[in-house]
């Protein structure tokens, strides 16, 4: 079986405007070029996958079926698109303002590459070619750490401290129009 490349995607700011802990569908804006990005990605035989940290559900904001419901509605948008996302992965975990059990760290929880790792072994992907696009420091540090050939961050600005190789793009158009480079 030949592995797949995936194009792992950070969630809040990357396919949705971050608003501050999104978890019902009026709070949900997709940013601009996420479906164009998926598509493209896609069409090169990228596994679009989620990859989010969810401090919310530690914090107690909204819960884990919360999540999953918004998730549900978030795929079948793409769906509707005819975009697959194969997966979703999530860390609701956080080490200072968790509750109960929500309160540790854990390695799954970006920039730990727990979360990319999973997805690798349950989907058979390769993570030499695969890409990942977040909107922080800590997302392409997490592809970084696992191995991610491509990490993008979407930023106006490079900050300092990133990945060696990390490459800075300005939006998803930018990134889609690089990644079909790729083809």
């Amino acid at each position: 079986m030949i592995r797949r490349p995936a194009l792992f995607l950070d969630r809040d700011g990357i396919v949705n405007v971050d608003h501050g802990y999104v978890h019902r569908v009026d709070q949900v804006q997709f940013v601009d070029g996420i479906f164009d990005l998926c598509r493209v990605a896609q069409e090169l035989g990228y596994l679009p996958i989620v990859v989010t940290n969810q401090a919310g559900i530690g914090r107690g904001f909204y819960s884990e079926d919360d999540f999953h419901s918004l998730m549900r509605w978030m795929k079948g948008e793409f769906a509707a698109r005819e975009i697959t996302v194969a997966d979703v992965f999530f860390c609701p975990d956080h080490p200072e303002h968790g509750i109960g059990a929500y309160r540790r760290r854990s390695p799954m929880r970006k920039p730990g590459p727990g979360m990319i790792l999973a997805a690798a072994a349950k989907h058979d992907l390769e993570l030499a070619k695969s890409v990942l696009v977040g909107d922080k420091a800590t997302d392409v540090a997490a592809g970084a750490a696992a191995g991610v050939a491509y990490n993008v961050l979407v930023s106006t600005t490079r900050p300092a401290g990133l990945p060696e190789g990390t490459l800075v793009m300005d939006g998803l158009p930018s990134v889609a129009r690089w990644l079909a480079t790729l083809g």
